[in-house]
């Protein structure tokens, strides 16, 4: 996986971890052996997922994992069959993401500066960096400040860093799942708030440690953690009184949602986002569906 599809150390351990526990089941029913996995031993191990409360989607990723170890093993001859290729994974419920109205999220943005020292000058770039290019947030914390191109606002130019039309754009570098890299643009406020954080943030972050290429970096000057930048959202959530969950993903479904609200096209919203398949993107047409749904019942006469 690591060579042959390019997955990430995190879908690696996610996968490593599932199949230890897949190990461990078969171990409890005396099976040591992969070429003696029956199809009723896979079927019995996804019941069990389900029975420890399991949610669909995350019993259908574990089951992933399986069946790529089974289908390994097969394609490789060291097995005569595959035990797993019939076993489907169970179908999770339609789930929408969740996005935030535009307020809360300048509220959540204001909540993440508090005065003017680096660690607030690096929450809110890294912030408005994450609703600004829709960047997952192991994206966002992997970012090196050569990923970034202020365009004229680096230079000194005259030209809108916030238009992508324009030649002197502001643009992020993103490395995203399978190492696959995308440009995306960056508006004003996220250049600026990157460009504050640059000249009077990182700076004394860096002399405290060895950040190296890192752009968003911790008390001790190494690359921020997803844990650290995981506790900033949270802790700015608290700060702005937002009383649902917020996450990193929440920054994110929040550009995509607003992006189609404003009449862009999905198609563009896959690129930005970085999805492999368009249908992946299309849940968020469900969203704003779903918003003029609400509209249409509050304001006709004739809705209710």
């Amino acid at each position: 996986m690591r060579v042959e599809k390019g997955a990430s150390d995190n879908t690696l351990s996610s996968y490593a971890r599932d199949l230890r526990a897949y190990s461990a089941f078969l171990a409890g029913r005396g099976v040591d052996d992969a070429g003696a996995v029956t199809e009723a031993h896979v079927t019995d191990f996804l019941a069990s997922l389900r029975e420890r409360g399991l949610a669909a989607s995350s019993a259908a990723r574990t089951l992933v994992a399986v069946r790529g170890f089974h289908r390994f093993l097969a394609l490789e001859g060291q097995v005569g069959s595959d035990p797993a290729a019939a076993v489907a994974p169970p179908k999770p419920p339609a789930r929408l993401p969740k996005a935030i109205p535009v307020e809360d999220v300048e509220r959540l943005l204001a909540a993440a500066s508090l005065g003017d020292t680096p660690e607030s000058l690096r929450d809110r770039a890294l912030l408005e960096v994450l609703y600004g290019t829709g960047a997952r947030i192991s994206e966002a914390v992997g970012l090196d400040v050569d990923d970034l191109d202020l365009g004229d606002a680096a230079r000194g130019g005259s030209g809108s860093p916030g238009d992508p039309g324009r030649g002197g754009a502001a643009s992020v570098r993103l490395l995203g799942k399978g190492g696959k890299e995308r440009v995306v643009p960056v508006g004003r406020y996220a250049v600026e708030a990157v460009t504050a954080y640059l000249v009077r943030g990182r700076p004394t972050l860096a002399a405290s440690g060895r950040g190296g290429p890192a752009l968003f970096l911790g008390r001790r000057g190494a690359r921020l953690s997803r844990q650290s930048a995981w506790a900033v959202i949270q802790q700015a959530a608290e700060r702005a009184d937002l009383g649902q969950h917020v996450s990193p993903h929440t920054l994110r479904h929040s550009f995509a949602t607003h992006l189609l609200d404003g009449g862009a096209d999905v198609r563009v919203v896959q690129e930005l986002l970085g999805h492999a398949s368009v249908t992946t993107t299309q849940i968020y047409t469900m969203v704003s569906v779903q918003r003029l749904r609400e509209v249409y019942a509050g304001a006709h006469p004739r809705a209710r």
